[in-house]
């Protein structure tokens, strides 16, 4: 007896197409439901009635769990993740924690009483304990030990890059700013590329970090600029645009001019306004496919299908501006 899978391969589609053209859903296009009613038709194949009429009392809510809805990397990603729903026929439920693992494990804890199709999640907080698998889940940019899958951005390559470009630049001395959370995140891999390739290239170094919970702009950079090692610091790479925009600011007071006597190197691309000035030379994430991505992925499990990889890596690219 022929099954979904067998019409999905003969239709050349995936199985939550054929699905949705099943269940006779409006967001499928002509060419498309032509095919799969042709496979259909072929394969001689009858949908499960009682699977079927399950399938179609389920949820079509997907929840998107973020640490902050104000940080412009964020908004941009929940924008692209809400109109991939969107084409598929769900909705977004926006579950923004401020950052706080008290919230985050409240909006799990109401999910998974509500039932929501899937959940998209991005938290840098310790609270794997309260993950469930009951419900299909993509991680984005955070491991978690129960297999949960998770997109994210060739971090690793991206602080080889930033490195490379802040050498061909004229960098002699460079230092690797960052905040960092108690739990691993792919974000790591951006501190070992940026080790890993000034090593790579000769250059002296200093990594300067803090943890993100108790991060302070005004003692951050104080500190910062005390230590003895940075005097002759000449490069910045930054693990986020962020963080490489305040560094500039507080440079100024220091009487340091970007690029002139430092250059400066962000990581994200949120900056795409040429009305700021100085546009920031960055790493580039490629945010609309990541969000796209997390999307499918998720939907591929909420159909029961099992996923190829754990981790999905995608590139990134160097932007310059005018801080190099």
């Amino acid at each position: 007896m022929p099954s979904l899978k067998d019409v999905a391969d003969l239709a050349g589609v995936g199985v939550g197409t054929v699905s949705r053209v099943i269940n006779n859903h409006p967001n499928v296009r002509n060419e498309t439901r032509e095919k799969v009613n042709a496979a259909i038709k072929q394969l001689n194949y009858i949908p499960n009635e009682v699977a079927r009429n399950f399938k179609m009392q389920k949820s079509t809510m997907v929840a998107l769990l973020l640490p902050s809805v104000w940080h412009p990397f964020f908004s941009e990603l929940a924008y692209y993740i809400e109109d991939e729903l969107d084409r598929e026929g769900y909705k977004l439920m926006l579950c923004n924690s401020g950052g706080r693992p008290d919230k985050e494990l409240y909006y799990l804890d109401m999910l998974n009483q509500n039932k929501v199709a899937g959940i998209i999640g991005i938290t840098y907080n310790d609270i794997e304990d309260s993950v469930s698998t009951d419900i299909p889940i993509i991680s984005i940019d955070r491991h978690f030990g129960k297999k949960i899958t998770c997109v994210t951005s060739d971090n690793y390559n991206g602080g080889r890059i930033a490195v490379r470009e802040l050498v061909n630049a004229g960098t002699k001395k460079a230092a690797y700013l960052a905040t960092y959370s108690d739990v691993y995140s792919e974000v790591e891999l951006r501190k070992k590329g940026f080790i890993d390739e000034a090593e790579a290239q000769g250059i002296e170094y200093i990594i300067y970090e803090e943890l993100d919970a108790v991060f302070n702009d005004e003692k951050y950079f104080e500190n910062f600029f005390k230590i003895k090692e940075h005097q002759d610091v000449d490069g910045v790479f930054a693990n986020t645009d962020l963080l490489a925009a305040k560094y500039i600011d507080k440079a100024k007071q220091y009487g340091l001019r970007t690029p002139e006597d430092v250059k400066v190197i962000g990581y994200d691309g949120i900056q795409d306004n040429k009305l700021f000035h100085p546009i920031l030379s960055t790493i580039r994430q490629p945010v609309e496919e990541m969000a796209r991505m997390s999307v499918q992925l998720l939907l591929k499990k909420i159909e029961g299908e099992t996923l190829e990889q754990q981790i999905y890596r995608l590139p990134v690219m160097y932007r310059e501006g005018e801080t190099t």
